[in-house]
């Protein structure tokens, strides 16, 4: 990935983009779980494929890729954290104070996220793989930019109408996160190592449960984690007003008044703690926060069942096991 990127430093010699490329670098290379980098190397070992230079500049497109799905996601979201820091744009912003720093901040963060997505096209396509195979792959990988752009959408849509229902929430995590961060990274390795088609299919039976799980505890730290541990303010998807599945379990089961406090504050710009932990009691008290925590264990169950019986390797079914683990049970 270093060597990648220092192959592709700013075409011009102007400081100030010189510094939004180092800026960018800096992102994609400091923190994150690297969760979809390590689901397509398994895919990958799951097939048979060996260690080699090739995977690892493939599943490092995913992460380029990834890195610049976020940034426009905070964008979108107006987030001020990501990992701890500030966010790309908030960055850019702070490069140039003064009038206008905001709007700046913003357009050059839709302008970086767009060149990291650029990157990953170049890194997989170059990732040296069989052409044949590399195809393949690269359809698998089209199709998860079309699903995660419109489970976005989705996403954005729900802000605007009344609320979105339990299966509507879950339809947006299965395209927004389920298909893009476990199911297609794993089948795209499948698919370079040259993977039969009941391997990948198992690999999507496996991967949508645990992405599924691995969504529904974002959203559980996104309301309940703490800041220190997730690298994100602890107020965002309450002032965001994100229509998660956890929320909407909790507006399903509360009481008139309970309904009207979060379809007051939910949502609210001025949210305060106070109000966001009157809302995260509510939350526990209508059962949402238990079912949710259902959900995810019996996705687990579903993905650990098919793991056991999908027709991959020794190793990576040992590793996979562990890895679905601790996405669903994280703190962060």
């Amino acid at each position: 990935m270093t060597g990648f990127l220092e192959a592709w430093r700013a075409p011009v010699s102007d400081p100030d983009v010189v510094a939004a490329y180092e800026l960018l670098t800096d992102f994609i290379l400091s923190g994150g779980k690297r969760v979809r980098p390590q689901l397509c190397y398994w895919g990958w070992r799951g097939a048979g494929g060996d260690d080699c230079d090739e995977i690892v500049s493939a599943a490092a497109a995913l992460e380029l890729c990834h890195a610049g799905l976020l940034i426009h996601d905070d964008i979108m979201d107006g987030s001020e954290l990501r990992r701890g820091h500030a966010t790309v744009h908030r960055r850019l912003s702070q490069l140039h104070a003064g009038p206008g720093a905001e709007t700046f901040g913003q357009a050059g963060g839709i302008l970086l996220g767009t060149l990291s997505l650029a990157w990953a096209d170049a890194l997989l396509s170059s990732c040296g793989v069989e052409p044949g195979r590399l195809r393949v792959a690269h359809h698998l990988f089209d199709a998860m930019r079309s699903e995660v752009i419109s489970g976005q959408y989705l996403d954005i849509l729900a802000q605007l109408r009344a609320g979105a229902s339990v299966p509507e929430s879950l339809t947006v995590i299965r395209y927004k996160t389920a298909k893009y961060t476990v199911e297609r990274p794993m089948q795209i390795g499948g698919a370079l190592a040259g993977a039969p088609p009941e391997l990948l299919e198992s690999y999507s039976r496996f991967g949508l449960p645990l992405g599924e799980a691995f969504q529904l505890r974002d959203d559980v730290l996104g309301t309940f984690g703490s800041s220190a541990e997730t690298g994100k303010s602890a107020l965002d998807d309450l002032r965001d007003g994100k229509h998660t599945v956890l929320f909407a379990h909790a507006v399903q089961r509360a009481t008139p008044a309970q309904r009207s406090y979060l379809r007051t504050w939910h949502g609210h710009p001025d949210l305060t703690e106070e109000q966001a932990d009157e809302l995260r009691q509510i939350i526990i008290a209508t059962g949402a926060l238990a079912e949710v925590e259902d959900m995810i264990a019996e996705r687990v169950r579903e993905a650990a069942a098919e793991l056991r019986a999908a027709p991959m390797t020794a190793e990576a079914r040992e590793a996979l096991a562990v890895l679905a683990e601790r996405l669903a049970h994280r703190d962060r």
